[in-house]
């Protein structure tokens, strides 16, 4: 039976009627119009559904949307201020860290969880950071890459 559900997503709050199970995903997906999330395998295993939650970087596919009630919900859109993109979307850009760019959502939302905890990471952290998301291309080297850079940017 649907309920109101407050959810604060990229620093707006919407007050929406839904189920409390329904999975968080489809509600960014179909709620908010928020397309950066992507549906992978379902099962919390795969990263693509990553958002960053109160400063974590959280699987969506799974989790019902009502866990997330009081958290602030930060999207791969919502990354982006003052139409300017974050330092880790930019430095996925100037290092051409994509490729299918499915996973790329995952990747991100690690690095950004990743760097707002932990401004010098060492590659190894980084690699654990982004281990969670799986990358079929194999990209993974350019994804750290871009970790590094991100960091550096920050850290000038």
């Amino acid at each position: 039976m649907p309920q109101n559900i407050t959810l604060r997503v990229n620093g707006e709050t919407k007050t929406i009627s839904a189920d409390p199970e329904e999975p968080l995903l489809y509600i960014l997906r179909d709620e908010f119009a928020l397309s950066g999330a992507k549906y992978g395998c379902g099962l919390h295993q795969c990263g693509a559904c990553m958002v960053i939650a109160d400063s974590k970087a959280e699987p969506t596919c799974l989790r019902p949307c009502s866990s997330f009630e009081n958290t602030e919900i930060t999207t791969l859109e919502g990354l982006k201020k003052n139409g300017k993109l974050h330092s880790v979307q930019q430095a996925f850009i100037d290092t051409q860290a994509a490729q299918c760019g499915y996973c790329l959502n995952g990747m991100i939302i690690s690095a950004v969880a990743l760097l707002e905890e932990n401004p010098k990471p060492s590659e190894n952290e980084i690699r654990t950071a982004l281990d969670p998301v799986i990358c079929r291309c194999g990209t993974h080297s350019r994804f750290i890459k871009a970790v590094k850079l991100a960091s550096q940017t920050l850290n000038q």
